[in-house]
């Protein structure tokens, strides 16, 4: 029979931060318990010995740690300022638990917490702040409650620095290829502190839904073949706005060096003399596909993935695809803005010698709840585009792994 958890059976605890830099920390067990345990302890500078009779791999694989291979005897806490009991018999983690105690050193027994001395919260990060969650011994609430705050404070909704703004300078943020949870922690913590932001049409629409009415939005939307904001006058607002002291987060869809022209931005920043950061995003040719479920490699069927711009038509003299090499390779190839001519890039790779039964997939709005996916071959794919009112933002995906169907019943489900 299980024992009843009560307040009054649950210890109060003292919270408090060690400082383990240097220190020794002896962890018995080496097992998935303390492969949990050993990142935080390696990042906290320990010096860490790990007493195992058969360590996994992944624990062995740990930079900078110590691991005796062997039971645990006693003695093995000497020195140790800190000790961890995670092994999986009970009578060893209680007798690591009475050594440390002779010693008067604090022990964490990670099977049963309360037979401890010490207990190890649900911990998290946000920039210079750490934080811990304790919930007597209810790791799932503990966990839940960490997730929660670190959810909060990368969206903002939860500010501990309020009040103190962020430096001026600009950030490249992508926002990832459409769902608006896609983007990146960093991404999102980066534009709850923006003063100003310059998004383009592919940036989620809720990730600006959601900013304070004190945030500067500036719409550079860049609709393909149609009004765009120039790229010289983006450039000059980015540079504008920092020099005025304001912190600007330039949002794009997908990843800011993919056909984002984000490179070019930095450039501008550079030149003017204005702190810039990049923060990398989820990119469409990756994960639209993904979202469909077609893998762009596939052991055994494809070794390489070109990315290829649609923008210009084979031939043009700006062009810098030579579409017939394009059309020898044998693995996969994901064409972006290439929805108006998706006949045009099919008949240049048909003449290269690309066989017209190769598979193709075109992923309309990937990631979104009005995602679709369209399934034909090469020799049929600007008929299918046309007839079934392909519009952009769209991902081509030509090759092998184009035709795998096992993925067909996934439905975007939003958990």
């Amino acid at each position: 029979m299980a024992e009843r958890v009560t307040p009054e059976s649950v210890p109060s605890l003292y919270l408090a931060g060690l400082d383990l830099r240097g220190r020794r920390v002896v962890v018995v067990g080496g097992g998935s318990v303390a492969q949990r345990r050993l990142p935080n302890l390696i990042a906290a500078g320990a010096d860490v010995v790990v007493v195992a009779t058969d360590p996994t791999p992944a624990v062995e694989s740990f930079p900078g740690i110590t691991v005796i291979t062997r039971p645990y005897a006693d003695g093995d806490l000497d020195g140790a300022w800190y000790v961890l009991a995670c092994t999986d018999d009970p009578q060893v983690n209680a007798a690591v638990v009475a050594e440390a105690e002779r010693g008067r050193v604090f022990c964490v027994r990670a099977d049963d917490a309360r037979q401890g001395t010490a207990a190890t919260p649900a911990s998290g990060r946000h920039r210079d702040l750490q934080f811990g969650v304790l919930a007597g011994g209810d790791h799932r609430q503990s966990a839940a409650m960490r997730a929660a705050i670190s959810r909060a404070l990368a969206d903002g909704s939860l500010a501990p620095q309020a009040g103190t703004p962020h430096p001026p300078g600009v950030a490249l943020v992508g926002g990832g290829p459409g769902d608006a949870e896609l983007i990146t922690v960093r991404g999102q913590r980066l534009l709850a502190q923006a003063d100003v932001v310059v998004a383009d049409r592919l940036a989620p629409p809720e990730l600006l839904a959601a900013l304070g009415p004190q945030v500067e939005i500036i719409d550079a939307a860049k609709v393909p073949y149609g009004r765009a904001m120039k790229q010289e006058a983006i450039n000059d607002v980015l540079v504008a706005r920092a020099k005025e002291g304001k912190f600007v987060v330039r949002l794009k869809g997908g990843d800011p060096f993919v056909y984002g022209r984000g490179f070019e931005e930095l450039q501008a920043c550079v030149a003017a003399g204005v702190p810039v950061t990049v923060v990398p995003g989820v990119s469409s040719p990756i994960a639209a596909p993904g979202a469909a479920g077609i893998p762009v490699t596939h052991r055994g069927v494809t070794h390489e993935v070109v990315i290829a711009s649609g923008h210009v038509r084979p031939g043009h003299p700006d062009s810098l695809i030579d579409w017939s090499v394009l059309a020898r390779l044998r693995g996969t190839l994901v064409l972006m803005m290439a929805v108006e001519r998706v006949a045009v890039f099919a008949d240049a790779l048909l003449a290269g010698g690309k066989p017209g039964d190769t598979p193709v997939a075109m992923i309309e709005n990937g990631s979104l709840p009005t995602q679709r996916l369209l399934r034909t071959d090469l020799a049929h794919a600007g008929e299918v585009a046309d007839a079934e009112h392909l519009t952009p933002p769209a991902i081509v995906v030509i090759g092998a792994v184009a035709g795998f169907t096992e993925a067909d019943s996934l439905r975007l489900t939003g958990n």
